[in-house]
């Protein structure tokens, strides 16, 4: 059992829990067996799905609803979004409906809620997501940015979804915007004067301008119309904690396959490099909502980088997944090897640094 990383006093340290802690606490007990679940929990499977009739499934995700006021409602409202609807995306449908429970802290007034859910009603209206139901309330205890949590839910044909356990041997890892998308863009938004005084002001600018990249619907969409399973793509997933490295591993533990991935494939912009040193956190095991590790069949993986390309999306092809009895290989920027997914995000411990400066 992979022990968990200790935080401050002994305690496990913040962040996900271990994929073993997650194996021998949670996955070993789902409540009754139904036969209606197709996919269940996994590591690094971003979604459930369930058989809901004949031929149609149900994605299902459900995740915390973060929000950070010091974003402004309307930027805040539009991350916690897409932050839930990502997930759902992945699984190649679209996003149709969510429940959220708000958990808000006792000092936020109704005119913060009233701005709040504005602009996270109007996300949820531009992503075609009607909000079913939920619970709103105040609670000693509670406090930004995380205010409760929500489900995001898609609706399809049985034959037109996608998950991480679908990759195959064979199939070719392309990765969509670079490392580190998420950790890069809420420095820049959280500490910008500090950032441009030792970065410059268009480093922070470029970095800042990364916020509307954290999200893959867009590249979800895409994959989706491009082609999916045997026509296309054969698994997607989003790069949230752990980042590149940690996405990497889990697509390929979960789909029961090899790995063979080259870091260097993978472009790192300017902005996201310079944060990330000055910081000292290695990108490419930083948060990245908004970076999209998906898995193609061999003859379509220029095509795809091509089709996101033309989209304004920049991707790379950085390995492929190979049989099982091969091993996991991921090669760092230089030439060493990169030893498992590693420890805790180091996002978290950083962002908590320099918010307590």
């Amino acid at each position: 059992m992979q022990a968990a990383s200790m935080g401050k006093a002994g305690l496990p340290a913040t962040g996900k829990i271990s994929s073993g802690v997650f194996e021998q606490v949670v996955m070993r007990r789902l409540g009754a067996a139904d036969d209606a679940v197709l996919v269940g929990p996994y590591p690094g499977v971003d979604v459930g799905i369930v058989s809901v009739a004949p031929g149609q499934v149900m994605a299902v995700t459900c995740d915390p609803v973060f929000v950070v006021p010091d974003f402004g409602w309307e930027r805040a409202a539009w991350f916690a979004v897409h932050i839930l609807a990502s997930d759902a995306a992945t699984s190649g449908l679209a996003p149709r409906w969510m429940t959220v429970d708000l958990n808000l802290p006792p000092d936020a007034g109704d005119e913060d809620l009233a701005k709040l859910w504005e602009a996270f009603s109007g996300a949820c209206e531009d992503l075609g997501i009607a909000v079913v139901g939920g619970h709103t309330a105040r609670y000693d205890g509670c406090t930004w940015p995380m205010v409760g949590g929500a489900t995001c839910m898609a609706l399809g044909a049985q034959d037109a979804y996608v998950t991480p356990r679908m990759g195959r041997p064979g199939d070719v890892i392309v990765v969509t915007k670079g490392p580190a998308i998420e950790a890069t863009a809420l420095f820049a938004v959280a500490f910008p004067d500090r950032l441009a005084r030792a970065l410059g002001t268009a480093t922070v600018e470029a970095a800042s301008g990364l916020f509307d990249k954290m999200t893959v619907v867009p590249d979800c969409r895409l994959a989706s119309a491009f082609g999916l399973r045997r026509n296309g793509v054969t698994s997607m997933h989003d790069a949230t904690e752990g980042g590149v490295v940690g996405a990497l591993f889990e697509v390929a533990n979960a789909s029961g396959t090899g790995l063979r991935a080259d870091l260097s494939a993978l472009p790192v912009p300017a902005a996201v490099r310079d944060v990330c040193d000055h910081v000292g956190i290695d990108p490419f095991r930083a948060i990245s909502e908004g970076t999209l590790v998906a898995t193609v069949v061999p003859e379509r993986s220029q095509e795809l980088v091509d089709a996101f390309a033309e989209s304004g999306i920049p991707a790379a092809v950085v390995g492929e997944l190979v049989e099982l009895d091969d091993g996991q290989r991921v090669t760092a920027v230089g030439g060493a090897d990169v030893v498992g997914p590693g420890g805790p995000d180091p996002f978290w411990a950083a962002f908590a640094s320099w918010a307590g400066a």
